[in-house]
């Protein structure tokens, strides 16, 4: 079973670049998006010749990342997405290889690396086809938010 993406995250659009779970173990997931021509962004990144803007292409990345950790903390394929939100706690060597134009898709790879104190560090790839397009690595934790006074 493959629960859709709004069941497992609390992302939902314009702020959602997730399209679909390909694949899940135990270590890492795979998911796919497809940048639509049609997005906001693309009018002002840039004018007469867009690219994806390099700060989604991470969020897509900890998007997915918050994917295998719901997946993880719910119990595997099946499994309810726990209580509270995916809280990013630190990203490091991001490198951005080549631009993802609009119409193209994705495939996002994120892999644990090693779990310590709650967190769990990750490293994150994003493909288009066979072309390399960024690496990051990243670390992020479920927490419930404490509610504001």
């Amino acid at each position: 079973m493959n629960p859709a993406v709004t069941d497992l995250i609390p992302h939902r659009p314009p702020f959602l670049f997730v399209d679909e779970i390909v694949a899940f173990s135990p270590t890492g997931l795979v998911a796919r998006r497809t940048w639509r021509p049609s997005e906001d962004f693309y009018q002002g990144h840039y004018p007469g010749a867009p690219i994806t803007p390099g700060v989604l292409l991470c969020e897509a990345v900890f998007q997915t990342g918050a994917l295998f950790l719901a997946r993880t903390l719910g119990g595997g394929a099946g499994g309810a997405a726990p209580t509270g939100v995916p809280l990013l706690a630190k990203i490091g060597n991001v490198r951005f290889r080549n631009p993802v134009f609009p119409g193209e898709t994705i495939t996002i790879t994120v892999e644990q690396q090693e779990s310590l104190g709650g967190f769990i560090l990750m490293s994150g790839a994003v493909k288009s086809g066979e072309k390399r397009v960024l690496n990051v690595d990243f670390a992020v934790a479920w927490r419930t938010p404490e509610a504001k006074a």
